[in-house]
């Protein structure tokens, strides 16, 4: 299920790098914006083009999005002021390198987030990323813990008419890191995914998967399974997932 397209293939079918700035056909600067970003870091046996690219691809079925992949190691660190300030939606994949992420482009995106209502999608470890930790002025630790056991994990639909949640039922994803409650972050507006994981003892334990603020005029909303080492950003649930948060969290 991996995502087999090199840069240029991604141009070509519709989703533009952002380091270039290449419009993506004529009508690209009538649609609405979402940048999904990473810090390059993922194994590139697992993501061989990055899971930006993977989360990308998964977005193509939206209908008029223009549609980009940035990077940390970009010009800007892939977020350059023109690119920041068109974008409606901000997907974020970082976990190795939070340090290295400028604090005047975190300041830059809390702006966006707060005071323009640009929506913003952090995914798994971005949970401790300083752009989130920003917005929500909490650590945004599982004080749980962290286990990269392999376990399983349920993903259950705790508030099934929420928009985020529109076309998905329950679904495992077979393998990811465990990130254990409590989460040191704000009571959520809604829990909509909760989470079920299978420990290699057999036992079980929950923790919370998919939830939602609003914060200023932004909208937000933290996806916490999957992982790097494993390529389940390419299940058709997730990438649902992913596409419904896009169109929520974008103000109209």
């Amino acid at each position: 299920m991996s995502v087999e397209l090199s840069r240029r293939a991604l141009i070509g079918s519709g989703i533009a790098v952002a380091g270039g700035l290449l419009p993506v056909g004529a009508e690209a600067a009538r649609k609405r914006r979402v940048v999904v970003w990473s810090e390059g870091t993922a194994p590139r046996a697992v993501y061989p083009n990055d899971i930006n690219g993977a989360i990308a691809e998964g977005l193509k079925p939206l209908k008029g999005w223009d549609i980009r992949v940035a990077s940390i190691n970009e010009p800007d660190q892939g977020l350059p002021d023109d690119l920041l300030n068109s974008t409606d939606v901000l997907i974020w994949w970082g976990h190795a390198r939070h340090g290295d992420v400028q604090d005047a482009l975190v300041e830059k995106i809390v702006k966006r987030v707060k005071v323009d209502g640009m929506g913003f999608i952090p995914t798994h470890s971005a949970h401790y990323s300083k752009p989130l930790r920003a917005v929500l002025g909490t650590n945004c630790g599982w004080a749980g813990g962290y286990f990269e056991d392999g376990s399983p994990v349920e993903i259950l639909v705790k508030a099934p008419k929420h928009p985020i949640a529109r076309g998905v039922g329950n679904f495992v994803i077979p393998k990811t890191e465990r990130y254990c409650d409590p989460f040191e972050v704000p009571t959520p507006e809604a829990l909509v995914f909760d989470g079920v994981y299978t420990l290699p003892n057999g036992s079980k334990q929950n923790a919370q998967q998919g939830m939602t603020w609003t914060v200023g005029k932004g909208r937000i909303f933290y996806f916490q399974p999957v992982h790097e080492t494993y390529p389940y950003y390419t299940m058709p649930e997730v990438a649902r997932i992913f596409r419904n948060a896009v169109e929520w969290c974008a103000r109209k």
